[in-house]
């Protein structure tokens, strides 16, 4: 790998001064920078970096998902589009490997699996890996489990966003095993904000009338989030609360195809699909009840927004959903797939506003506990372990 002297020596810097020995460099390494809750904790964890003990760039590998690439930039860090192409054009890894030695990174930290498995047999076996695992390991296809296993080994740590995740992994029964650490990635929680004050501009924002009882979700419209299951069960809602309504916040290649299932459904006039939005903390407020319906998941960041903005929850026991809700106590909780017991819950708290304020403080108590600030410091502390800093 190049020096620092090298480095500055190539892009014609003058006298190159070498940078402070205790200040790191770590590489970010994601498949895109579009809409998602693994995507935005990259953004949402820089302000709150040590810039004394890390200097941190972000590195994709998809160029049309770049939502996020500005938000990025506004804080400074530096952002490399890989630029690769379809699932077998592996160029981008080559412009990897230079990146990696031109930027005399010390550390690059992956995210999801396509990018990890790539870096763990391209990059030098000297360079430190670290990788977040955002998923149950079971719900993985067969190619990507078969190469997630057969490289982890090269991990020299792994962070798992929540106990279920931690859980799931089986690691090869040869080779080096890594050893997991459960980060809870957190969230900025001075950002969610609840009240009249906030509700009611929610509302106005999503043309919501003051008195609707109001049912939101967010995330990308995926099979992963079942937001079909979640049609479903609104639709019972519906029949007996005909002023109900339901806020789908997220885009997503399902959307054409859940917009004809809410017609089939014959509550289209109930649904609201207001895409891809970049102010989700200011529409939680509008919501009465948060609703997830995930088949699988790690730790979705939307649910501790939600949590956080105190609203109470009925969500799938999917991943580390469990960890964060306690059934009947910040919301309930009901099996992934089960329409039935989804449409009676949220009906239950529709009718009982007793019981939403009630679940709804518990919420915010247990958002409360989930900071983004003290995660990225045990991120830092965890960088330090790997790289043997003091």
């Amino acid at each position: 790998m190049a020096t620092y002297e090298e480095v500055a020596r190539r892009k014609g810097l003058d006298a190159p001064a070498r940078r402070p020995r205790q200040l790191r460099r770590v590489l970010w390494l994601a498949k895109g920078l579009g809409f998602g809750g693994s995507e935005q904790l990259l953004v949402n964890a820089v302000p709150h970096l040590d810039r004394s003990r890390y200097t941190v760039e972000v590195a994709y590998v998809l160029p049309w998902k770049d939502a996020l690439v500005g938000a990025l930039e506004d804080q400074g860090v530096s952002v490399h589009c890989l630029a690769g192409g379809h699932a077998l054009d592996l160029r981008w890894v080559g412009r990897l490997r230079a990146l990696v030695q031109t930027g005399d990174f010390d550390l690059v930290h992956t995210h999801m699996p396509y990018p990890a498995i790539a870096a763990r047999l391209a990059l030098p076996p000297g360079l430190a890996l670290v990788h977040t695992e955002h998923n149950v390991w079971d719900r993985y296809r067969r190619p990507t489990a078969w190469g997630n296993a057969l490289t982890w080994g090269r991990n020299r740590l792994v962070i798992a966003v929540s106990e279920g995740v931690a859980s799931s992994i089986r690691p090869p029964p040869f080779g080096p095993v890594p050893p997991v650490e459960v980060v809870v990635q957190g969230i900025d929680v001075a950002a969610a904000s609840s009240g009249p004050v906030a509700r009611a501009e929610a509302r106005r924002l999503l043309d919501l009338g003051p008195d609707e009882p109001v049912v939101g979700t967010v995330g990308n419209l995926t099979a992963k989030k079942d937001q079909a299951m979640l049609l479903a069960a609104f639709a019972t809602v519906v029949a007996a609360h005909p002023t109900a309504r339901l806020v789908l916040v997220g885009g997503g290649p399902l959307d054409q195809e859940l917009r004809a299932h809410a017609a089939r459904l014959g509550i289209s006039d109930q649904v609201h699909f207001t895409g891809v939005r970049r102010d989700v903390l200011r529409l939680l407020p509008a919501f009465d009840v948060f609703a997830l319906s995930s088949r699988f998941e790690g730790l979705p960041i939307a649910l501790l927004e939600a949590l956080a903005s105190g609203l109470p929850c009925v969500a799938t026991t999917a991943g580390g959903i469990p960890e964060v809700i306690e059934d009947g106590r910040e919301g309930f909780l009901v099996a992934p797939g089960d329409v039935k017991a989804m449409g009676a819950r949220l009906a239950q708290l529709i009718e009982d506003p007793a019981q939403r304020v009630e679940m709804g403080r518990a919420a915010a108590a247990r958002g409360a506990g989930c900071d983004i600030e003290p995660a990225v410091g045990r991120l830092q502390d965890l960088y330090d372990e790997v790289l043997g800093a003091s």
